[in-house]
């Protein structure tokens, strides 16, 4: 057996990549992310054992949005050791006027499972979610995450 100790880091593509560097240079360092790399090509934050980067499309795709039923990202969920880190994630969010597809809430993934969802300027979809204890994991839990993603 090969021992993945988590996820080093996701790339996301963008089109509109000023307003996506001012958008995730907002959120990120709110989470614990900080920006260790940016230029005209890449944004990259790093922080809570987690990368995520943003870089600018190819021209010839620039003014597309994000479409979450194509084949590739569905959406990127970032784990908070609280339903309060949640709750201020769903506040700056909006305080941002960011688009929020769901308020924090609680889904029925998992027992107690807590989460807001919300898009960046592409359209591209990010949760930030809590779990109590072992989640998904947990001998009771019955994961189905259904359409409502």
């Amino acid at each position: 057996m090969i021992d993945i100790n988590g996820m080093a880091h996701v790339i996301l593509t963008v089109s509109q990549y000023d307003k996506a560097k001012a958008f995730y240079a907002r959120l990120m360092p709110a989470m614990g992310l900080e920006t260790v790399f940016d230029n005209e090509g890449l944004t990259y934050f790093v922080g809570a054992r987690t990368a995520v980067g943003i870089q600018p499309c190819k021209p010839e795709f620039a003014g597309e949005r994000f479409e979450q039923g194509r084949v590739g990202l569905h959406h990127i969920c970032l784990r908070a050791r609280s339903r309060e880190d949640v709750d201020k994630v769903d506040a700056l969010l909006r305080e941002m006027d960011a688009h929020i597809v769901t308020p924090a809430s609680e889904g029925h993934w998992a027992p107690g499972y807590y989460y807001v969802l919300f898009e960046d300027p592409d359209g591209i979809r990010l949760e930030v979610n809590h779990v109590p204890g072992q989640g998904v994991l947990a001998e009771d839990a019955s994961f189905n995450p259904g359409n409502d993603w």
